[in-house]
């Protein structure tokens, strides 16, 4: 069994609501979109299924959003997957039309009702909150891949480098509240990897991104030693270092999508310069059935094609933040 499109996108986006209630923070569009991946186009849809179950609330503005109208614990999965789904009972004989005796009643009725039923149980004792526990379990690396996964499409790849920039870590910071900054560097290191990308594989199957969204979140930073051995060493606290959470989602020609979830932290090497340190991961989609072996396909030449995204994306920002116009005294 396997949700429709809707009820995927539905569970997705009460996961992203769930995970934001601690912080109280109501959750824009956007930002749904490029944290679970949900298309920018069924968005405001999906979120409005919510509101109607009751499930979530919305507010317009500024500082509006959507919010869980309940914590996550009083949050059943069943009413989460019937927002999107609709009531989950059989609305017709499993067996169709068949011989003349099965005018009232098939042979699978009973047997259907009741695997109808014991899903809607399981679905029923599982709350959001159970749901994020699994989510954070799988992003902190404690939980593996089951031996009957069935995940489609390109796999992640771990991603990590740091760069340098000739500007202050209070520079960095500012210009980081412009959430444009990252979507025009992940728009440029986009294209930069598909023009590779075409070399190594043919211009057949182009997946250059159509749409970038991004969710930029900022947070302490707490420093360690730079790359180049100077910066803070005792792991406090830095009143200029900053640490930015970047989800986003490119989304392709033929419903195809690349997803990553990055940490970029700050750490001050000198009052004049600092470093940027990235680590997370990055999913770009295969080229298709007509892949050739030395296409993403292949795990080396994914790799490499997702290491050049998060580098191109590191210089991009680095030049837009030293050539940040200077604050007036």
């Amino acid at each position: 069994m396997t949700l429709s499109k809707r009820g995927d996108y539905v569970v997705r986006s009460a996961l992203a609501l769930a995970r934001a209630y601690p912080s109280g923070e109501a959750r824009k569009i956007r930002e749904v979109v490029a944290e679970m991946g949900v298309p920018q186009t069924f968005a405001s849809q999906i979120l409005a299924d919510l509101v109607r179950a009751g499930i979530a609330t919305s507010k317009a503005g500024k500082d509006g959003g959507y919010r869980l109208a309940s914590p996550p614990g009083e949050v059943s999965l069943v009413d989460v997957v019937e927002a999107g789904e609709g009531p989950l009972r059989a609305d017709r004989c499993a067996l169709g039309d068949g011989p003349c005796r099965w005018d009232s009643v098939c042979p699978l009725h009973d047997t259907w009702r009741s695997a109808t039923e014991a899903l809607r149980d399981v679905l029923r004792t599982t709350t959001l909150a159970d749901v994020v526990k699994r989510d954070e379990d799988i992003e902190a690396g404690r939980v593996g891949a089951p031996a009957d996964a069935h995940r489609l499409g390109g796999s992640s790849v771990r991603v990590a480098d740091s760069i340098q920039v000739e500007a202050p870590c209070a520079v960095f910071k500012s210009a980081a509240r412009q959430e444009q900054i990252v979507v025009d560097a992940l728009t440029a290191a986009f294209g930069e990897v598909e023009e590779l990308r075409s070399r190594i594989s043919g211009a057949a199957q182009p997946w250059t991104p159509v749409q970038v969204y991004s969710k930029v979140s900022l947070r302490p930073a707490t420093q360690h030693r730079g790359r180049n051995g100077s910066g803070p060493t005792d792991g406090s606290a830095s009143a200029d270092g900053v640490a930015i959470g970047v989800s986003f989602e490119g989304s392709m020609p033929g419903g195809r999508s690349a997803h990553g979830e990055l940490t970029i932290t700050s750490v001050a090497l000198d009052p004049q310069r600092c470093e940027l340190q990235t680590e997370g991961m990055i999913r770009l989609p295969t080229i298709g059935a007509n892949a050739t072996k030395s296409s993403p396909e292949d795990p080396a030449v994914g790799d490499r094609l997702a290491q050049i995204l998060l580098r191109t994306m590191l210089r991009r920002i680095a030049k837009s933040v030293e050539d940040a116009p200077p604050k007036r005294a």
